[in-house]
């Protein structure tokens, strides 16, 4: 059975507009737990909103954000976030760094991500402002840099879903002005995936089989030609089933 692209477009958009007005009840993003960077603090800003993305599954995402506000304002964990510093720490002193407040939970895995994140950047580039403008603020250039040419340098943030994401929350938090950003995917998390569902934009064995890439693409297809791009669908979408779809769309 085919997509109702006219159906699904037409709820996308009373969706968004309930967004918008705030009728999808609570829409308080994990990333808001933030300490409210200054302009002259950008790469701290960068690092903050991107280290932590690398240890962002299995686990809830307002905890994590509450975890790495908890340790950028502690002055000793506060570290951490400089790549440079990480760098030159060995893997027991980020492991207590880290452990403190719990951003990790596995200390091993989530102490190694965290780590070679932090050196491919700081060797390879210096810094993340050296890194975006290595791909001049591009997302598809960045896309090309981080998930084809440094792909096991950034363990799980290269992966299709969270990178995604990642450059959604840069656009969003990291006050990046990030050039051709209307080709970032949505981002099909679990929740965005039920939403696929109910939305008739997949079916429930599609959900099961289709890979993160494919139900990304099926979305892409739904909304071209509408106005939407379909990474601005993934907040909606996301408090439309964190809240347990309270909200109901008018047929």
């Amino acid at each position: 059975m085919g997509v109702d692209k006219e159906d699904v477009v037409s709820k996308c958009r009373l969706l968004l507009d309930a967004y918008e007005a705030g009728k999808l009840g609570f829409t308080r993003m994990p990333e808001d737990s933030n300490p409210g960077f200054s302009d002259g603090e950008q790469e701290a800003r960068l690092a903050y909103f991107t280290l932590p993305m690398g240890l962002n599954y299995q686990r809830d995402s307002y905890k994590l954000w509450e975890a790495a506000l908890n340790s950028f304002k502690d002055s000793e964990c506060g570290k951490v976030f400089d790549v440079g510093q990480v760098s030159a720490m060995d893997s027991a002193e980020i492991r207590a760094l880290l452990s403190k407040y719990k951003i990790v939970l596995q200390p091993n895995k989530h102490v190694s991500t965290w780590q070679t994140i932090s050196k491919t950047v700081f060797n390879k580039w210096g810094s993340f402002q050296n890194l975006l403008e290595s791909a001049d603020n591009n997302y598809l250039k960045l896309k090309q840099t981080i998930q084809k040419e440094n792909k096991k340098g950034f363990p799980y943030l290269s992966g299709p879903k969270i990178f995604n994401y990642w450059c959604f929350i840069l656009k969003s938090y990291g006050n990046v002005d990030l050039k051709n950003s209307h080709f970032i995917e949505i981002a099909p998390d679990t929740r965005v995936t039920k939403c696929s569902v109910l939305l008739g934009v997949i079916t429930r064995e599609e959900a099961e089989k289709l890979s993160k890439e494919k139900i990304s693409e099926r979305w892409r297809n739904v909304l071209e030609g509408s106005g939407i791009n379909p990474i601005d669908m993934h907040p909606p979408l996301w408090f439309w089933s964190r809240n347990d779809f309270r909200f109901k769309i008018e047929k």
